[in-house]
Parts: C-alpha cells; sequence; structure tokens
C-alpha cells in the first residue's frame, strides 16, 4: 500500500510517498481504511525528532495522528465493531500511522463518526478535540462560571477549546491575531485578546485556568493571570516527571524531565498555582462522549483546507507556517472511491 514515510529524523527532513507493507491485524484491532487524515503540529515534532527520546520510533516511519474511515476488517477478539462501520480515531502514540491507505488501530481507541460529518470534517477532530477534553475536564475539571484562558484560539486546539469551555458553562477568555479577533467570538469566546496590540497579562486577573500551547514566555507570563489556586496546564512543555512516570521512562529521563520543569514548577508554587503538562493520549470512550456533543451541535470543527494525499508534504509545511485557522486535513481516497457520507 501507499503511505507517506520518513527515513530519517531532521528539521530538513520533508518525507515522501512509498510503497509499505500492509499493516498487521492484532487480535483485538481494527483495519481502516482511511479515507481523510488529520495534519497536526505533533506530526512536524515527530518528524523532526523532538519527541526521540520519549517516543523512540522505528524508521522508516509513517506520520499521522489522525483518521477517519471505514473498517475493512476486525480482529478475532473485537466484539464493537463490524466491517464497514464509519469510524475516526487518533491512534495510540507507539502505533501512529495515518498518512496511509490503511492502518491497524487498537478498537479501544476507535469510535463511530459522528453522522453529521463528512470524512474531512471527521479526521479533523480526534487529537485536537482529545487534547482539550484531557486538558479541560480530565485535568482541570472545569465547571459553570468558572474563569479560563485559552491561548491561541484560532489553531487546531484551539477552536475545539473554545467550543469545549463554553459547552462546559465558564467564560472563556483567548489570544489570537488581528485578523482572526471577531472568528474566534463567533466560536463563543467572551473576551479575545489581540496578541499582537495587547498583552493578556495586563488585561487578563483571577483566573482559574490557563491552557497554554505557546512558548516558554507565554507560559510564564500566564502565572499572573492566575489566582490562588489555579492551574497552568500546557501541552507544550516542559514535561514533568509525572508525565515521566505515566510513560514508563527511566530513571534518568525522569530526572531531565524533573530538570526541564524544575523552574515552571518552582514559580507555580510561589503563586500557590498547580502546574500540569498534559500529553493526549488515545482514548475511545472520550472520543464517543466527543461524538455525542458533535451531534449535538455543541462543538463544530473548524476545517481550513484539504490537500490530495499527493501533496501531504505540502500540507506539513503550510500547517508548520502557524497560519491555519483550525485543522488541516489530507484527502487519502477521493470521494468518488467512498461509501456515502
Amino acid at each position: 500500500m501507499k503511505a507517506f514515510i520518513i527515513d530519517r529524523h531532521g528539521k530538513k527532513e520533508v518525507g515522501h510517498i512509498a510503497s509499505v507493507p500492509e499493516p498487521a491485524l492484532r487480535e483485538d484491532d481494527v483495519l481502516i481504511q482511511v479515507y481523510a487524515a488529520g495534519v497536526n503540529a505533533l506530526d512536524s515534532k515527530i518528524r523532526s525528532g523532538e519527541f526521540k527520546l520519549i517516543l523512540p520510533y522505528t524508521l522508516p516511519l509513517t506520520l499521522g495522528n489522525d483518521v477517519a474511515g471505514t473498517v475493512v476488517r476486525v480482529g478475532s477478539a473485537v466484539q464493537q465493531f463490524n466491517v464497514g462501520d464509519e469510524v475516526y480515531v487518533r491512534p495510540d502514540q507507539d502505533r501512529i500511522g495515518t498518512f496511509a491507505e490503511r492502518i491497524a488501530v487498537k478498537a479501544a481507541s476507535v469510535a463511530l463518526k459522528p453522522t453529521n460529518l463528512g470524512w474531512e470534517e471527521a479526521a479533523s477532530v480526534p487529537l485536537v478535540a482529545l487534547t482539550a477534553w484531557q486538558v479541560l475536564v480530565e485535568t482541570a475539571h472545569l465547571k459553570k462560571g468558572q474563569k479560563v484562558l485559552i491561548h491561541a484560539g484560532s489553531g487546531g486546539v484551539g477552536t475545539i477549546a473554545i467550543q469545549l469551555a463554553k459547552h462546559l458553562g465558564a467564560f472563556v477568555a483567548t489570544t489570537t491575531g488581528t485578523a482572526n479577533v471577531e472568528w474566534v467570538k463567533a466560536l463563543g469566546a467572551d473576551q479575545v485578546i489581540d496578541y499582537r496590540t495587547q498583552d493578556f497579562a495586563d488585561l487578563l486577573h483571577d483566573y482559574d485556568v490557563v491552557l497554554n500551547s505557546l512558548g516558554n514566555d507565554v507560559l510564564e507570563k500566564s502565572l499572573t493571570v492566575l489566582k490562588p489556586g489555579g492551574m497552568l496546564i500546557s501541552i507544550s512543555g516542559p514535561p514533568t516527571p509525572a508525565f515521566a512516570a505515566t510513560q514508563g521512562l527511566s530513571w534518568p529521563l525522569r530526572q531531565v524531565m524533573r530538570l526541564l520543569s524544575s523552574g515552571i514548577q518552582r514559580k507555580a508554587k510561589r503563586k500557590g498555582v498547580e502546574y500540569r503538562f498534559v500529553f493526549m493520549r488515545a482514548d475511545g470512550p472520550q472520543l464517543r462522549e466527543i461524538t455525542s456533543l458533535i451531534e449535538a451541535g455543541s462543538i463544530r470543527p473548524v476545517l481550513d483546507k484539504v490537500f490530495p494525499f499527493e501533496a501531504t508534504a505540502d500540507a506539513m509545511a503550510y500547517v508548520d507556517a502557524g497560519r491555519a485557522k483550525g485543522k488541516v486535513v489530507v484527502q487519502v481516497v477521493p470521494p468518488a472511491g467512498r461509501g456515502s457520507e
């Protein structure tokens, strides 16, 4: 089958389409015919080798962390899915590879595709929606009436996180560029900070939660908007020893994580707030909860651009440029070759 692969890690590595073996199907897997695959900043970070210590992938490696498609085979132990089911999923982190014609995925990570979404829209959802869920619901336990700052509101995670936070009843502030101010307000943001002309630290105070996806300068400044007992949650690092423990990393790597996060942990403690690092994981039951919200109209995916499979490298470059509003998707099978939507 065809897949978009990298042969080595590196910032100059582009990747290319090649013929690769069909994925092996385990007893608890489903084999998915990929119709569309979401493109994430994570793909570029994996390609460059940023996560080599945490996720030691075997090369050559097929990239891709989001998928929507149909089930074409099921493992002998799988009972919840059948051939022909329309599904979407963020594969487990050690078995990525959605930029391909087919992928085998653990059935426990999979959910039925929302009935009100097309394939490209569905493929844009799993990773960013699970990230937003695991930050706001699972980690922050965000409640009605609380205040949350979501950085980069026009990005893939930001667009979903704003809608999820509003669904939970929170007051939502977000940061974005001038051109997107009115656009993120339409997503539900109550207060929008134009980072080109305004400083969020001057305008926001007494917040319960901050979701950070940006650099260390924004991370540290975010401490100033939190009230005592608040929580600063970052999906862009630095990772913590607790994260290292959940990943089963070696003792030396745990000490590296401790060192990397010691500065922000110390500053958070002085402020009387908590710092957490979230590295999202595949989770079928959570994805089914998200499906319910999408089908109820509480959350809608934001799709910026769709690229053909042959232009996967261009799709990644477009995401790397940082100008996407919402998500970018690769169309692996064109509409003429699919089932009904």
